[in-house]
């Protein structure tokens, strides 16, 4: 599985805000930065994952960091999902090669059935834009309380 390892620095990779407008990683350069991937808008662990993130997001901005969430979901369905939940936290959507490249997109199985598909997965980077910290096949519950203490952590 290619990717991003610990110690690697911030990729320059443009994503697609739900306003249609781009935003690159490196943008977040000088501030933490947590990137999580998650498989699709409005499902039940995703949707329980944003609202997470979104309650604790002025908590990760005190600590001085930045959270981004990635799915391929379309800028206008990031739209539609972040306004139905009313999240805070910022989305962002991805046709596939910034997925592919942190080695998100994996083979997945579901009732016997193997596809690709992204991996439930949270990347830290410290304010160097060092990758820090790396979550992979996350389970929701607790997951974002525990990255606000490793971004804490970083000093």
């Amino acid at each position: 599985m290619a990717g991003l390892e610990v110690g690697d620095a911030l990729p320059d990779a443009a994503l697609t805000t739900p306003e249609g407008t781009t935003v690159n990683l490196r943008d977040y350069a000088g501030k933490p930065l947590v990137l999580y991937f998650y498989p699709k808008d409005d499902t039940a662990g995703c949707t329980r994952e944003a609202q997470d993130f979104s309650a604790l997001l002025a908590d990760f901005r005190k600590a001085g960091a930045e959270v981004l969430g990635v799915s391929k979901d379309t800028p206008a369905k990031h739209r539609k999902f972040a306004d139905k939940y009313t999240l805070a936290v910022p989305l962002a959507s991805d046709e596939q090669a910034v997925i592919e490249a942190f080695g998100a997109w994996v083979p997945k199985v579901l009732y016997g059935r193997e596809y690709m598909g992204i991996d439930r997965s949270t990347w830290l980077f410290d304010a160097s834009g060092k990758l820090a910290r790396v979550w992979r096949k996350v389970k929701v519950p607790g997951h974002a309380e525990q990255v606000l203490e490793a971004v804490r952590a970083l000093g």
